[in-house]
């Protein structure tokens, strides 16, 4: 059974840093490529950032509000996923999740405010 678990997370101050980590298991399959999403409270779901490695295309990709602030990467010997987040606003506060083959991690909060 395919599991995705978060860690990292909590609360930080405007302009402070988190990192979240996202480890897969139940696999043999390698994990190439990871998405994160995030889900404010009263709103939608919706994408982050997205990272590949070793497939054309490699890079990581993001939600322009985020651009330059966060960063995606993988370890793929561990099957593990991060997010790096620098910079935060206060409108980055949201229920953080990865994804993976059609899998979600369990979700994890962040909080940002003075």
């Amino acid at each position: 059974q395919v599991q995705l678990i978060q860690s990292g997370g909590g609360s930080a101050q405007p302009g402070g840093s988190l990192r979240l980590s996202c480890a897969v298991s139940g696999t043999d399959i390698s994990v190439n490529a990871m998405g994160w999403y995030r889900q404010a409270p009263g709103k939608e779901r919706e994408f982050v950032a997205l990272c590949i490695q070793d497939f054309p295309g490699a890079g990581g990709y993001y939600q322009d509000s985020v651009k330059g602030r966060f960063s995606v990467s993988l370890e793929i010997a561990k099957k593990t996923g991060y997010l790096q987040m620098d910079s935060l606003k206060p409108e980055d506060t949201a229920v953080y999740y990865c994804n993976w083959n059609n899998n979600w991690g369990q979700g994890i909060d962040v909080t940002v405010s003075s």
